[in-house]
């Protein structure tokens, strides 16, 4: 069975890749990330502005109190600036080339156009086999327009294409007005892979304490629904590869991104369940599917069941919904009247 896949330009032995998790934030984590069988790592996210908070914290606890005692001025030995940077990150990244034989994808959050080039020229010199701009934005001010924020993505990408040499992704939003348009333009704009989709974690209330709870869920299976759709449309019309990102947990997950046209399937949550040990089920399971149903390569596979290549297209569009709510059974339609007396306190 050939699994071999193409991403962005990298050769990789098999389309499963572990994402972006606290599984990547050590050597020995990634490490075991690919002795389990990963076919790239996506690292853990440089964060610009968990940098730009530090630095801002340590300045404050340096200069803190200095003004009190002449001799407090000499009491902190000098602190070069440079020290105060993303060297722990970049450091990693330089370890993990060096130990493994798999890509290595960075991943970078930045929040001015300063952090993403300057960073992201610190990360390909590193030695990193590509970036993935994590794009986390909510745009919470009424005032903001479509085209503003969408603007925001593009100027984000001419930045970092315009400093790097390495491959280039881009983890989208799935909240664009127009979700294809905003893909085709990026493509156009020379982006070399999409990652559906950026996992967005919205807030909770605390009752008891009445303040805002940012509890982090793992996903489930239902949530390939909305990447699986859009990769599917996607398929065959843009030059950039597909990564799909959310909801695998099994190897069902991975062939149905497979068959509507992704390039990677990538991997997270489930792995932070059940160990970094789980991508080799994984990937035994996805092979020994193929395999039974006499498949040979992925690209038997890759891209059956697109939006370009189903015999009835509508069952991606309007008429599926029509479908769907068609198939809906109400479970309380059999034996029970208008005028059915139920004690729900029973």
């Amino acid at each position: 069975m050939d699994l071999s896949t193409k991403y962005m330009g990298l050769k990789l032995k098999h389309p499963i890749v572990a994402s972006s998790s606290p599984l990547s934030d050590s050597l020995e984590g990634i490490k075991i990330l690919e002795d389990s069988g990963a076919s790239a790592i996506v690292m853990y996210s440089l964060f610009e502005e968990q940098i730009r908070r530090d630095n801002e914290a340590f300045d404050f606890f340096l200069q803190s109190g200095t003004e009190s005692f002449a001799e407090s001025l000499n009491y902190f030995p000098h602190y070069d600036i440079a020290h105060k940077g993303p060297d722990q990150y970049l450091n990693l990244v330089r370890k993990a080339v060096e130990a493994t034989d798999i890509p290595i994808i960075a991943s970078l959050n930045g929040v001015t156009n300063e952090g993403w080039i300057d960073y992201a020229k610190q990360i390909q010199q590193a030695g990193a086999s590509a970036i993935e701009l994590n794009v986390y934005f909510i745009p919470t001010d009424l005032a903001m327009t479509p085209d503003v924020v969408e603007q925001d993505y593009f100027d984000i990408l001419k930045a970092v294409k315009s400093a790097v040499s390495i491959p280039v992704a881009m983890k989208l939003s799935p909240f664009f007005s127009s979700t294809g348009n905003m893909a085709k333009r990026l493509d156009e704009q020379g982006v070399d892979a999409l990652v559906l989709f950026n996992r967005f974690y919205q807030p909770d209330i605390n009752l008891e304490t009445l303040t805002i709870d940012p509890h982090t869920e793992l996903s489930t299976p239902a949530e390939i629904r909305l990447p699986l759709l859009w990769i599917a449309v996607l398929y065959g019309q843009i030059k950039a590869s597909l990564a799909a990102s959310r909801g695998v947990h099994s190897a069902t997950e991975v062939i149905k991104y497979l068959m509507v046209g992704a390039d990677v399937v990538m991997v997270a949550s489930i792995l932070m369940k059940n160990g970094p040990r789980y991508l080799q089920v994984l990937l035994n399971e996805t092979e020994k599917w193929l395999s039974a149903r006499g498949y040979h390569s992925l690209n038997e596979v890759r891209g059956v069941m697109s939006r370009q290549k189903v015999k009835d297209p509508g069952a991606f569009e309007r008429i599926n919904y029509i479908k769907v709510l068609e198939s809906f059974e109400n479970p309380f339609a059999s034996g029970i009247t208008r005028n059915s007396n139920i004690n729900i306190h029973r």
